[in-house]
């Protein structure tokens, strides 16, 4: 069963690789600036129904950016 808490994200772009998996992922609360390919979080506390997809996008990660609170 999924918790219901308040989940909050927090991205490191300067370790960011720019292999876009969490803007597949999780499209809805990740993006990549068109300039160097990077994550943009655009949403840091989305709603419960996309928290399995946040999980996941900061599970395949290549570089481990995405922390979740």
């Amino acid at each position: 069963m999924e918790s219901t808490d308040p989940l909050v994200i927090r991205v490191d772009r300067a370790r960011c690789l720019g292999a876009g998996m969490c803007a597949l992922t999780a499209p809805q609360v990740f993006d990549q600036d068109e300039e160097q390919g990077l994550v943009l979080l655009l949403n840091a506390r989305p709603p419960q129904e996309q928290h399995a997809a946040v999980r996941v996008a900061a599970g395949v990660c290549p570089a481990s950016v995405i922390t979740l609170a």
